[in-house]
């Protein structure tokens, strides 16, 4: 039988924690709310928004709900720090469970060294909250012993070991537990494990040998996937270039534990999901998306496009058919593996460690360079066309491949599936090769630093000669030359040759970029 207790103390003042998320990481709150004499009122300060002032008629009608009396005097509950601005409905919890202690329905001590978080309906029941991995390190970090969350994120939070989690439904649950009336921990409900991906399944995926012909561009497709290289695809509508990036995605391997919780982590500040992301991202923006969804940003700088592709790949088709100034936001991702979000309000960095995988026609009409299909366009309207994407741009993408349209011959060709194995056999080889060169396997050659390349990379004298020779003869920019040979050296690890010949940079070579 839940005890009531309709005679708050004056002047009392209880003490209950929490975190919200922030960015990519997550704040402690600390709720602190008092009872004094005053007509009978209940107001929430300490920098929160409409949603947190709203909680106030939730935490009310949840309690009254559960059979929990509320105080008929003046409350006032302060979040601290009240300099940090506060959103989402993550508070309701602790606000509840305040009320508890100020009216004397539990004790401090009942809740010492615990922390609340979650949504109240008005029933009492607990609802799901988004950004719960976040909320869970940021417990852990604190030294926080148990943390009482939404049974629905469970899954997920349970990927984050170092702290006792207890899943719950209700306040009245909750109320049991801390009365030892009843031992949550014995009777954790596990929520049904969903699918958290967008991607399609890995069957459906097309494999390298759907894609008849086209031997150039799967050979530049091993290579980008293998070191990790931003690529360009460029040719004609039908000659495969969407199923050539569609198909880079059943090369990549499988996620380790730490990328999953990496990745389940940015998909969680996004939307609510109760699952695991097991399926590296594909994401696939649409020309017409806004600029705050590719890069981030909005109520609270939430992830955009680039980060919710972090250890997958972006896919972006039709690339001039980007806003400029969309695709100009794209270099410091590119380059940094990360981006950051600055607003008035909020500032965060999110990883972004993405490839990036893009498709774009010769021309307006796509059919420029097209043996069988005349083009329509003029030389001003191609080379506009082609001034859509920046010099700067350009420099960031390692591979360049001119996608043709191929022989008939080579459609009707039946294949036994050996080209799929073979090349993921070979790409699992160079990252085990970057894997030990690096002594991380989340590092690959597209990653290391312009200055660490000498000490990095072993280039023989004809290599050196060759590479030389190539960057007075084609103005090769120092970034262009530095990528040349990062692709290099993937073309070498994908060979299992601990250094860099000239054959490895004579190929690398040919996926640069062409002069128009």
């Amino acid at each position: 039988m839940i005890k009531k207790d309709n005679n708050a103390n004056s002047n009392k003042v209880a003490k209950t924690l929490s975190f919200i998320p922030f960015g990519f990481e997550a704040k402690k709150i600390s709720i602190e709310g008092t009872v004094t004499q005053g007509l009978p009122s209940f107001n929430i300060v300490g920098m929160g928004s409409r949603t947190v002032f709203e909680a106030r008629e939730r935490v009310k009608s949840a309690l009254r709900s559960q059979g929990f009396s509320f105080p008929s005097q003046k409350i006032t509950v302060n979040l601290a720090p009240a300099d940090l601005e506060k959103s989402g409905t993550f508070l309701d919890l602790p606000i509840a469970i305040n009320i508890l202690i100020l009216s004397s329905q539990l004790r401090q001590e009942d809740t010492k060294d615990f922390a609340f978080v979650g949504e109240l309906s008005l029933d009492g029941s607990i609802k799901p909250i988004k950004g719960i991995i976040n909320i869970v390190e940021e417990a852990r970090n604190h030294h926080v012993s148990t943390l009482f969350i939404p049974n629905e994120n469970y899954v997920q939070a349970n990927m984050i070991s170092g702290i006792n989690l207890i899943p719950t439904r209700s306040l009245t649950e909750i109320y049991q537990h801390l009365k030892a009336q009843l031992n949550l921990t014995k009777i954790i409900k596990m929520p049904t494990l969903r699918r958290a991906t967008n991607n399609p399944s890995n069957e459906t995926l097309p494999k390298l040998d759907d894609i008849r012909g086209q031997s150039i561009a799967k050979r530049a497709l091993i290579i980008a996937v293998a070191g990790r290289h931003n690529i360009l695809l460029s040719g004609p509508p039908g000659t495969g270039k969407t199923m050539l990036a569609r198909a880079a995605l059943n090369l990549l391997p499988k996620l380790s534990t730490e990328e999953k919780i990496a990745v389940t982590k940015l998909h969680a500040l996004d939307t609510f999901t109760n699952s695991i992301v097991d399926d590296r991202p594909f994401r696939t923006p649409h020309h017409t998306s806004s600029l705050s969804s590719l890069i981030g940003g909005g109520p609270g700088a939430k992830p955009g496009e680039v980060s919710l592709a972090h250890l997958g790949i972006l896919f972006l088709d039709e690339l001039p058919e980007y806003p400029k100034p969309y695709l100009e936001s794209l270099r410091q991702p590119l380059e940094d593996r990360k981006i950051t979000i600055s607003r008035v309000k909020c500032k965060t960095t999110y990883p972004a460690d993405f490839m990036l995988v893009a498709t774009m026609n010769p021309c307006p009409c796509g059919y420029y360079g097209d043996k069988s299909h005349p083009c329509t366009c003029t030389e001003s309207q191609i080379r506009n066309y082609k001034r859509k994407l920046s010099g700067p741009l350009l420099d960031r993408i390692d591979l360049f491949v001119e996608v043709s349209r191929p022989d008939i011959t080579s459609l009707e060709q039946v294949t036994d599936g050996s080209e799929q194995k073979n090349a993921k056999s070979s790409i699992k080889a160079a990252l085990e090769a970057q894997k030990h060169r690096y002594k991380d396997a989340s590092f690959f050659n597209a990653s290391v630093l312009t200055q660490e390349i000498a000490n990095r990379f072993n280039l023989t004298k004809s290599a050196k000669s060759l590479l030389n020779a190539a960057a007075k003869s084609l103005s090769l920019s120092a970034r262009s030359y530095f990528k040349v040979i990062k692709v290099a050296r993937t073309i070498a690890d994908l060979e299992s040759n601990p250094a860099i010949d000239s054959p490895h940079i004579s190929e690398a070579l040919t996926f640069r970029q062409k002069s128009s």
